[in-house]
């Protein structure tokens, strides 16, 4: 990979490779934009096959955190690490601590949290190094596991959607089909189930299955053919790429609105489900609670400050539905639209006033 060109093309500010040979560290961290503050975003510990593979998996997931801060409405820029190696076997107090010096290193110009991999518990060790962390042990007067937050996030924004697809936000009676059933979509069932909402869900591991089904009394079903039941929504909360040539005809459900990242395979496939009318919940749009939630932590946590703008996802889903129906795009463009125009604006008033300071400084010169 020639890295300076492909930083080039998408305009990357900044990689920065760190190792500690005593800990086993290696590391990439990814600062993509800081139009609109400093990057925020996750460290990722996963058994990558090569390094080339983790750097691509860095700068793709750093960018995607500069569009759902800027869509989220936060000040904030997108950055990203990947850390290589095996979560399960490879982490050590030494490991972090020796991240947290590199993030120090960076002086506020990202600020890292937890992601695949990684758990408050680490993000704790880091915190004996720098400030320039979230996501912390509340304890620490910080909020701890996001799930809550951003299930909710998903709650509010899935609400949104199905105003926009059935005329009303009322979820009571809808059946829908949600892909996985972890810790973020437990609560989301917890929250569609408490409404009134008749669940079908299905996930690789049964434990997760049945306690769905016990407490939520959810139908269950095999995860192949999730795709099929005859749902009014569809929420995919496991894998990315599972909107694809084979599993969008497939669907009945009119809304799609998960936790999955990346769910489109393609962008082309936000096309298909626009054509075939299926309102879609652009994913780095609907499951910022969580990143919303942390960022709180950098004013001083507050939980009913930090849930109140977490359900702002609402009003941003209608929005984006609305720019889809002005522009006649679909959800997905609409949505990157809004995040590049709002970045496009604060760096055209930025260099404005530094026009205007250098033309006030020449004058002064004279």
């Amino acid at each position: 990979m020639e890295v300076f060109q492909r930083l080039e093309q998408e305009d990357y500010e900044q990689v920065i490779y760190c190792q500690d040979r005593a800990s086993g560290l290696k590391a990439i961290i990814v600062i993509h934009d800081t139009t609109l503050g400093p990057a925020l975003g996750g460290a990722r510990m996963w058994n990558y096959a090569s390094e080339e593979e983790a750097l691509e998996d860095a700068l793709r997931l750093a960018k995607g955190m500069t569009y759902k801060n800027a869509a989220a409405g936060l000040n904030l820029g997108g950055g990203k690490t990947v850390i290589i190696g095996d979560a399960r076997r490879d982490k050590n107090e030494e490991m972090f601590r020796a991240y947290g010096r590199y993030i120090q290193g960076l002086n506020g110009r990202y600020i890292t949290a937890e992601d695949v991999g990684t758990t408050v518990e680490d993000m704790d060790i880091i915190y004996q190094e720098t400030d320039y962390v979230t996501g912390v042990s509340p304890a620490f007067g910080s909020s701890g596991n996001p799930s809550p937050m951003t299930a909710y996030g998903i709650y509010v924004g899935m609400k949104a959607a199905a105003k926009e697809a059935f005329g009303s936000d009322d979820l009571s009676g809808k059946t829908i089909a949600v892909q996985g059933v972890g810790n973020v979509a437990y609560h989301l069932c917890s929250h569609l189930h408490e409404e009134g909402a008749k669940l079908v869900v299905t996930d690789i591991h049964q434990d997760a299955v049945e306690r769905a089904v016990q407490d939520f009394q959810a139908e269950a079903v095999d995860p192949n053919d999730i795709y099929d039941v005859n749902a009014d929504i569809f929420s995919p909360c496991a894998l990315g790429a599972i909107l694809n040539d084979e599993t969008i005809p497939r669907l009945k459900a009119k809304v799609v609105a998960g936790s999955a990242n990346n769910q489109l395979k393609e962008n082309r496939h936000g096309d298909m489900l626009h054509e075939r009318g299926i309102v879609y919940a652009p994913d780095y749009v609907i499951n910022a609670g969580g990143v919303i939630n942390v960022a709180d932590e950098l004013h001083g946590y507050n939980k009913e400050r930090a849930k109140k703008k977490v359900s702002g996802l609402y009003d941003r889903m209608t929005q984006i539905f609305e720019v889809a129906k002005r522009d006649g795009i679909p959800t997905h463009q609409a949505a990157d639209r809004l995040a590049e125009e709002r970045m496009e604006k604060v760096k055209n008033a930025r260099n404005t006033f530094l026009q205007n300071e250098h033309h006030i400084l020449s004058r002064r010169r004279k």
